[in-house]
């Protein structure tokens, strides 16, 4: 699968591209598994940017979840939002991430 123009950070220059299909794809050129958790929590990030026309920051966004922050820390194994946030088509997140 091709995927589409990404910017400097790996992030899609346009957004209105984003599918499931290239998400999977970005992922495995970047070296990186979307297990189903995974996979949810980038659904879960999508509904999140729908409802709210903004990308949370990590506290808000595990709240959310009901998730715990440490764990997701773990589970991404970097600061969860960029990658969440990467793979899911949305824009990059600002400030405490």
């Amino acid at each position: 699968m091709e995927i589409p123009e990404r910017d400097g950070d790996g992030y899609l220059v346009d957004s209105s591209a984003w599918t499931p299909e290239i998400a999977r794809a970005m992922a495995e050129a970047d070296g990186v598994e979307l297990d189903d958790v995974k996979w949810q929590q980038i659904l879960k990030a999508r509904e999140y940017y729908e409802d709210h026309a903004v990308v949370p920051p990590i506290r808000k966004f595990s709240k959310y979840l009901g998730a715990d922050q440490k764990e997701m820390f773990k589970l991404w194994m970097t600061g969860p939002m960029k990658p969440i946030t990467k793979y899911g088509g949305l824009p990059k997140p600002t400030g405490c991430v």
